[in-house]
């Protein structure tokens, strides 16, 4: 029982540390001036992944390269399978051309970048350094794509919330991403002590609670996000958010991870859960290409897909 109140809890605070994070983030771009577009794809993609970021860094120092590893797959796998898959059986996603070719792609060369790297079964800092190289280079490329782009072509709203909800000064804004920084590592520990005590209480294994209650609990500020966006028509910003949070979550936090501490993939998440993950990103590109869209039908094969990997998660591969 304390284990699943911890797991429970550590939840709660990932969620609205990731919440504050988010919004002051947002209120400091725009006093910034920042593109409406850039700052919807860094700051809401990028900063709902920060839950993946703190919980795969602390296992890393932690020596839990399991947790580390199968948080960041089992998160890129959910965020397609279960949260567009989920969104998309609400109402239809649509995305634009641009957002396919570019961050689409981005994300199909990170998830390649990432099997061909780890093939020696081991992510160290010479590997960090070519992910960190590969974001840094995407966020040059997205900058610079964006301000060729007219303004006619940014949406009225990417950034979801109401203006009323963000912090209006400067110090607000200070306040709040100290303050979401605080829940989100207080969190972080929670979770991980939650977690693994469960794996251990169950008999199952650290990867298989790393791919599938730790990914879901730090995938849910995405699944807030993503929810919200189709509940109110912004489908293009539920799409670009989770294609900015795999992207973040494979160059970003692996790359920090592996930077401060060489990782070792091996198991089943070599053998088959990495290649799931990237059969959910080839999947999704296929049913975005035909026609710019993920239909209901399609959002329903996503389910179904996640269902499947996730008793196997629990039965056969355990």
């Amino acid at each position: 029982m304390l284990y699943i109140v911890s797991l429970l809890g550590g939840i709660a605070l990932l969620t609205l540390g990731g919440e504050a994070l988010v919004r002051s983030a947002v209120a400091g771009a725009e006093r910034l001036g920042v593109s409406a577009l850039f700052t919807g794809l860094v700051i809401v993609g990028f900063g709902t992944s920060a839950p993946e970021l703190v919980v795969s860094i602390n296992a890393a120092l932690e020596n839990k390269p399991d947790i580390a590893i199968g948080n960041v797959i089992g998160s890129n796998i959910g965020n397609i399978m279960l949260i567009l898959g989920l969104s998309a059986l609400i109402y239809p996603l649509t995305t634009q051309r641009q957002a396919l070719k570019r961050d689409g792609l981005v994300m199909l060369l990170a998830t390649l970048g990432f099997i061909v790297l780890g093939v020696n079964g081991t992510l160290g800092r010479v590997d960090a350094v070519v992910l960190l190289a590969g974001l840094a280079a995407y966020l040059v490329w997205a900058y610079q794509s964006e301000k060729r782009q007219p303004q006619a072509l940014e949406p009225a709203n990417v950034l979801i919330e109401a203006p009323a909800k963000r912090p209006s000064s400067g110090a607000l804004i200070g306040v709040g991403l100290v303050a979401g920084l605080a829940l989100l590592i207080g969190g972080s520990q929670l979770l991980l002590y939650g977690a693994i005590g469960i794996a251990q209480a169950l008999g199952l294994s650290e990867a298989v609670i790393g791919l599938t209650i730790v990914a879901v609990g730090t995938s849910l500020p995405e699944l807030a996000v993503s929810l919200v966006a189709v509940l109110r028509r912004h489908a293009d910003v539920a799409v670009g958010n989770i294609l900015g949070s795999n992207i973040f979550n494979l160059l970003g936090i692996l790359g920090v991870s592996a930077f401060l501490q060489p990782l070792t993939l091996a198991g089943r998440m070599a053998a088959f859960d990495q290649w799931i993950m990237l059969a959910s990103a080839l999947a999704l590109l296929l049913f975005l290409a035909t026609g710019l869209r993920l239909s209901r039908g399609e959002g329903a094969a996503l389910l179904g897909g996640y269902a499947v990997f996730i008793a196997a998660s629990f039965t056969l591969l355990a």
